[in-house]
C-alpha cells in the first residue's frame, strides 16, 4: 500500500528550501502525527545531528515511521559530491553517505541520492563523471545492502545536475550496475521540467521506481501548482507501486498549510 510522508530540515544553512518542516524533530513528528502522515522524511546536516535517544521515543508516540534520509548535507555543509574530480574528495563524499547509510539503516529508511552526485565540466568530462558515478553507487548500493535497504538516485532538473535528468536513462544507468540495488527516487517537481509526459516516464520506470517526491508543477504542495494528477496516480497503480509518497515542497504559505495540502490530495487519490 501506498504510504505518505513529509519532509524535515534539520540543515540551517538550507533555510528557504524545498522541506515543509523546519523547527525541529518534535514539531514535525507531532504536526505529521496530528496530520494523518505514515512518516517522515529527515533531512539532516549529518549522521551526528540526530540522536537515537530523541527520534526513537518520537517516532513510537507519534506511530511514525522514517521513510528515507536526505545526504544533501554532504554538499550544502561540505562541499562534497560522488563526482569531484578530487580523489580525496570523493572518498570523503562516499564516507559521508556510508555514514548517512548507517543513520538511516537504524530506523530502516534508505538514503537518497540526490544534490551529491553533482554534475561534470572542468577538469571532468561526462564520461569520466559518469565512471565516477557508477562506481560510487555500486560500492554505497552494496553497502546499503547489508541493511537490506535499496540506496535511492534522484535525478534532477537541468539547473542542478547535467548527469541525469530523466526517470528512464537514469532507471537504465542503475540497471546495468554489476550488483544493483539502487532504486530510482522521482521527484514530480524535477519531472515536470524535464519530461515530455511524467505518467509515462513513471510506467517506463517501473520497479526501478523506489520513492517518490509528492509534489506540485511549482515545487509548492500538492494542489498549489497545475499538476495533474490522475494520470500519475495511474501510473503509480499500474507498476504496482508500494512505497512513499514524500513531500519535499516548499513551506508555503507556511508549513501547516503544505502538509495539509499534501495529505488532503494524497488521501483524495489513495484513501477515498
Amino acid at each position: 500500500m501506498i504510504k505518505s510522508a513529509v519532509t524535515v530540515s534539520l540543515v540551517e544553512e538550507a533555510r528557504g528550501g524545498p522541506f515543509v518542516f523546519w523547527d525541529g524533530l518534535a514539531d514535525a513528528c507531532q504536526r505529521a502525527a496530528e496530520l494523518g502522515f505514515d512518516a517522515i522524511e529527515v533531512f539532516a546536516p549529518g549522521p551526528d545531528a540526530v540522536q537515537r535517544q530523541e527520534l526513537e521515543p518520537l517516532l513510537e508516540q507519534h506511530g511514525l515511521q522514517v521513510a528515507a534520509v536526505g545526504t544533501g548535507g554532504g554538499m550544502v555543509k561540505h562541499g562534497l559530491s560522488l563526482t569531484d574530480p578530487d580523489p580525496q574528495r570523493r572518498q570523503q563524499a562516499v564516507d559521508f553517505v556510508k555514514s548517512m547509510i548507517d543513520f538511516g539503516a537504524t530506523y530502516r529508511a534508505p538514503a537518497i541520492i540526490g544534490s551529491m552526485q553533482g554534475r561534470w565540466g572542468g577538469d571532468v568530462s561526462r564520461a569520466t563523471a559518469l565512471q565516477f558515478l557508477a562506481q560510487a553507487l555500486e560500492q554505497l548500493g552494496d553497502y546499503a545492502a547489508q541493511f537490506d535497504l535499496p540506496l535511492l538516485y534522484e535525478p534532477l532538473n537541468r539547473y542542478e545536475t547535467n548527469l541525469f535528468t530523466n526517470v528512464v536513462p537514469a532507471a537504465e544507468f542503475v540497471a546495468e550496475l554489476p550488483r544493483g540495488n539502487v532504486k530510482i527516487l522521482a521527484d514530480l517537481f524535477h519531472m515536470n521540467i524535464e519530461e515530455a509526459d511524467i505518467a509515462q516516464a513513471i510506467t517506463d520506470g517501473g520497479s526501478h521506481i523506489g520513492h517518490v517526491h509528492f509534489v506540485d508543477s511549482n515545487r509548492r504542495a500538492t494542489g498549489l501548482g497545475h499538476m495533474q494528477y490522475e494520470p500519475i496516480v495511474a501510473a503509480l497503480k499500474e507498476i504496482g507501486y508500494d512505497g512513499y509518497l514524500s513531500a519535499e515542497a516548499f513551506p508555503l504559505p507556511d508549513s501547516m498549510t503544505a502538509a495539509m495540502m499534501t495529505i488532503d490530495t494524497f488521501r483524495k487519490f489513495f484513501r477515498d
